[in-house]
């Protein structure tokens, strides 16, 4: 008697069973020769998947696309978008299907996502396949966040696809499975609100609230509380990101996740160079989406979702507006509350009791610290890791040299900052070792990502595990490894990525 194959992922697809009229059922291009390029080991795991199963044709082809594999419903989904400003009412998964949803072994949904697989009713003309750089891209920026702490989607695999994609010239293809808690975005819920179908809006809503803010489901007013919901993670998300020197690149509500977690990395990069108004998107050419700017646009891109919901938020259109009106304003002193946190944390005064109203003393060393960045605009990520070796000796040269241009107002700022720690009983060699659990010595710089990723395109994939095996452990300094974490070198022109398309 023969044993039944396992199935290769345990579906159980929600989305598709309780939403129908935000999705197409569809199914992914057919590739004659489909071959792994990366496959995330650890993830695949965690999702309770057979790695060999997945190295196998079966699992390879059903990464691709080209093969649906037992369970799956794969569907491209439906959604609206402001971007850039501008709102498009469907713009939907273009190259994208969602294949289902997997229980992992902490109990988390996941969504498993093809991202390149082939045209859809969406696409808008577009060939909805992807190229293998944009695609190891997403691999390793998503992992490094999710080594960094930050709450992200992730890559399970690359397959490539033995195909030439046209762009400015031909590269090879490639298909990306990405795993997230949901890709409900604030663009689904402007597409179900277009629809003036207050049933479906309010399925949608439950169905959010279910998955992820449960807490949401005992409040008074429900909808009010996801919006509450969704407006504390994106504000702690956000904090993260600029923690970091993260740019994201394309903050469209059609990017911006419901769960809170961080999806679609396109034109996103590492800032070097501390500057406020850095851009890496080639595309953005007024700088809307700036590594400054970010924290406002999320707050906006939040207001688009408050509109989305007025219908359920209450009885009266007056009503509901002035609710959610009340809820977004919550945004700005929940982000910064967040990021004042967390950048006490990176100063070594993490452990200090704060009131709610804030330190003043304490604000203005963040501050100031902020400002002599912007002014002098060293290595923002070298800057902490440099404040951190200071405190191990008297020897502080390695900080003093990041500011070349007024050595005087870092010395004067840095004798406040140790009179701080002095005030607060946080003793220096106890300040630095937290400062090096929370500022990483390793970020996907940028020169690195750029010469990893041109090496796979022409089939060397050596540099591309170096550059893995380095974001893996992003806090612990490693001899050996001087290189990855200093800055690239001085260009005449702005660092610029592209969205793949």
């Amino acid at each position: 008697m023969s044993v039944a194959a396992k199935p290769l992922f345990a579906f159980d697809n929600t989305f598709v069973r309780e939403l129908p009229g935000l999705y197409e059922p569809w199914q992914g291009a057919e590739h004659e020769a489909p071959a792994l390029v990366v496959l995330n080991g650890a993830l695949a795991k965690q999702l309770g998947v057979d790695v060999e199963e997945l190295q196998s044709w079966e699992g390879v082809a059903a990464l691709a696309g080209s093969a649906v594999p037992e369970g799956a419903e794969p569907v491209a989904q439906a959604y609206a978008g402001h971007q850039f400003g501008g709102y498009s009412p469907r713009l939907g998964d273009g190259r994208a299907l969602l294949l289902g949803e997997v229980i992992d072994t902490r109990g988390v949904r996941q969504d498993v996502h093809l991202k390149g697989s082939g045209a859809t009713p969406f696409s808008r003309g577009g060939d909805g396949k992807a190229a293998i750089g944009p695609m190891l891209r997403e691999f390793a920026i998503s992992e490094a966040m999710h080594n960094l702490g930050i709450p992200t989607a992730r890559a399970l695999a690359v397959v490539a696809t033995g195909e030439s994609v046209a762009r400015e010239t031909l590269l090879p293809g490639a298909v990306l499975t990405r795993i997230a808690e949901s890709h409900l975005r604030v663009g689904t819920f402007e597409y179900t609100a277009a629809l003036r179908d207050e049933a479906l809006l309010r399925k949608l809503a439950d169905y959010a609230i279910a998955r992820h803010h449960p807490a949401a489901a005992d409040a008074p007013n429900r909808y009010l509380a996801l919006f509450e919901h969704v407006i504390a993670a994106q504000a702690d998300l956000i904090a993260r990101w600029m923690l970091v020197g993260f740019v994201h690149g394309v903050m469209n509500t059609d990017n911006m996740a419901i769960s809170g977690q961080t999806i679609d990395y396109g034109p996103c990069a590492f800032m070097d160079r501390y500057d406020l108004e850095t851009v890496f998107s080639s595309i953005d050419h007024g700088g809307r989406y700036a590594y400054g700017n970010q924290p406002s646009i999320a707050q906006w891109d939040l207001a688009r979702l408050g509109e989305a919901l007025l219908p359920l938020l209450a009885d009266a259109q007056p009503a509901a507006v002035e609710a959610g009106m009340e809820a977004l304003r919550g945004f700005v002193p929940r982000y910064q509350a967040a990021f004042g946190a967390g950048l006490r944390a990176k100063l070594g005064l993490g452990g200090v009791v704060v009131e709610a109203a804030g330190d003043p003393a304490l604000d203005a060393l963040a501050d100031d610290l902020l400002s002599l960045l912007q002014l002098q605009q060293p290595d923002f990520t070298s800057v902490f890791r440099a404040l951190s070796a200071s405190l191990r000796s008297d020897e502080s040269q390695g900080a003093r040299a990041l500011f070349p241009d007024d050595v005087a107002a870092f010395d004067a700022w840095a004798a406040r900052w140790r009179e701080a720690l002095a005030t607060h009983g946080v003793e220096p060699a106890a300040a630095a070792a937290a400062m090096d659990r929370v500022n990483p010595v390793y970020i996907p710089r940028n020169h690195l990502v750029e010469a990893a990723l041109t090496a796979a395109t022409v089939g060397d994939l050596q540099p591309f595990g170096e550059l893995l095996e380095v974001l893996e452990q992003p806090f612990t300094e490693r001899p050996g490894l001087e290189a990855w974490a200093q800055p690239g070198p001085a260009e005449d022109r702005p660092y610029r990525t592209f969205c793949g398309t």
